[in-house]
């Protein structure tokens, strides 16, 4: 039973979640990752994703009012897709000559791919930063899909219609090729994870565009994740030939409607050794085990991602658990991190980061993010 105390914390919480989404959504829709750190301070296709699917979520039961007359969340999360079909569309021409190459069989040009963090006004971020990321113009359609379907959006507007078109047939083009994980590491592997977002996101294009032939595509990544993408114990691995996980594998279930089933036994054995590898004491969860990024703390970002993952197998009371320690690390202003220094795999970096970029992200909107979408699951539970 949820006291009034635990009640009263969930709903300050709730609603400081979504003050900084919405105070920190850039004039032209962008979110900023973090408004605190330098190098966060732009948007990103992936943390947007997430941070528009929390808002699609969040405004079916907490409307928050708006002058156009649907809820406030809407209108942001429809924001958030505008800017990124117009920065899509307005790369159309590199994104063609990639799609050309890739189907002559010449090299990648990385200048003609889509970049991985923007300014507002769709200018990429400066130089020197690893911009070849595929999972977040993958996850971008999904949670667009999500958005109109919640929203019953129809017909779709030519420029959407446009950019779900041009990232799917770029996608289908660029997959095979080694690119840089949701972390931004190891730009030289191919990544599960990326794999997975990409299985989701041409899956969601097909939904919005069915006119789209993604299948054959949809059906090659399958097959080679299964024939490259495993561990010799038969998880999920972090990335082609590594026998390590990494808990970004939990993209194969969420974004729903994607890789795999929640229950699917593969899925289940990998989120099993992601606990018993990377749940930290506690509850924070970490990245992967060689992580050293500010000493590779335990993530509050993705405690609650585990906690999404349980509320989808039933395990609601670990969802709870989970959720309860993401709150107990907001700060006295309500503003979760992104990570933590509890648990912390090898501190000896802890400084070295700081001295680089400054304090721990916070606040984090992905996570806040998270916590959103947590929230209505469980709440969408406890109705049922």
């Amino acid at each position: 039973m949820t006291t009034k105390t635990q009640s009263d914390k969930l709903s300050k919480l709730h609603a400081h979640s979504q003050q900084v989404i919405m105070d920190n959504q850039q004039p032209a829709g962008g979110y900023l990752a973090c408004p605190t750190m330098p190098d966060y301070h732009y948007s990103w296709f992936r943390d947007g994703a997430f941070i528009a699917y929390a808002l699609t979520l969040d405004g079916i039961d907490n409307m928050v009012p708006h002058s156009a007359g649907i809820s406030g969340q809407w209108d942001s999360a429809d924001k958030f897709h505008r800017w990124c079909a117009a920065i899509i569309n307005g790369r159309a021409d590199a994104l063609e000559r990639t799609i050309s190459r890739m189907e002559q069989g010449q090299d990648l040009v990385v200048a003609d791919t889509l970049n991985a963090r923007y300014e507002d006004g769709g200018n990429a971020g400066p130089d020197s930063w690893p911009e070849f990321q595929l999972d977040g113009p993958s996850l971008w359609v999904w949670s667009l899909a999500k958005y109109v379907d919640v929203c019953r959006i129809t017909p779709l507007p030519i420029a959407w219609v446009k950019a779900i078109t041009l990232v799917a047939r770029y996608l289908s083009a660029v997959w095979q090729q080694p690119c840089y994980d949701c972390w931004e590491e190891r730009g030289d592997d191919v990544h599960i994870s990326t794999l997975a977002a990409i299985y989701a996101g041409l899956g969601a294009a097909h939904q919005l565009v069915p006119t789209l032939d993604v299948e054959p595509t949809r059906e090659a990544i399958r097959t080679f994740i299964m024939e490259k993408g495993l561990t010799p114990n038969g998880e999920l691995a972090k990335s082609v030939g590594l026998d390590m996980v990494d808990a970004n594998l939990l993209m194969a279930a969420l974004p729903d409607d994607g890789l795999l089933a929640p229950d699917d036994p593969l899925m289940q054995r990998t989120v099993a050794r992601i606990e018993r590898d990377l749940l930290a004491k506690g509850h924070g969860v970490h990245r992967h085990v060689e992580d050293t990024y500010y000493g590779g703390g335990a993530w509050i970002l993705l405690g609650l991602w585990l906690a999404w993952y349980k509320t989808q197998v039933g395990d609601i009371a670990a969802a709870k658990e989970l959720l309860s320690w993401a709150e107990s690390h907001a700060d006295s202003e309500g503003n979760l991190p992104e990570q933590t220094k509890d648990a912390m795999l090898d501190p000896s970096y802890y400084q070295e980061w700081v001295e680089e970029r400054g304090e721990i992200a916070n606040p984090l909107l992905w996570t806040h993010a998270e916590y959103l979408i947590v929230l209505h699951l469980l709440q969408a539970h406890a109705r049922q």
